[in-house]
């Protein structure tokens, strides 16, 4: 895991396979991962669609879905590189505090009437 702000993985990976990452915000590079993150996500969109057609048409089912599935695999891959990227990239926030031992954060008894 990355410091926040301090790099950004990349939403491709390099000749190696191995992660890429940028350590600069901002410039062309950025740009052009910002338009690439958004063309996987939208392309995972409509892999998701088309996933619902391909499923409620049996006739073409084993050529088709094993295609499908290679695609949805490969996009799944590249939606889960993109919530790491912006993940990291959040802000740092501090966990609530927990009162008297409690498991989580507590509402006043104002909320509930």
């Amino acid at each position: 895991m990355t410091i926040h702000n301090e790099l950004r993985l990349l939403p491709w990976s390099g000749p190696d396979g191995q992660p890429c990452y940028l350590s600069t915000e901002g410039g062309y590079l950025s740009r052009l991962a910002d338009n690439t993150e958004a063309m996987q996500l939208e392309a995972a969109v409509e892999l998701g669609e088309q996933a619902l057609e391909v499923l409620s048409d049996r006739e073409n089912w084993p050529n088709e879905l094993r295609l499908l599935v290679m695609d949805l695999a490969r996009a799944l891959l590249d939606v889960r590189r993109v919530a790491i990227s912006r993940g990291h990239r959040l802000p740092p926030t501090d966990p609530p505090a927990c009162e008297g031992g409690d498991e989580g954060p507590q509402l006043p008894a104002a909320a509930f009437d």
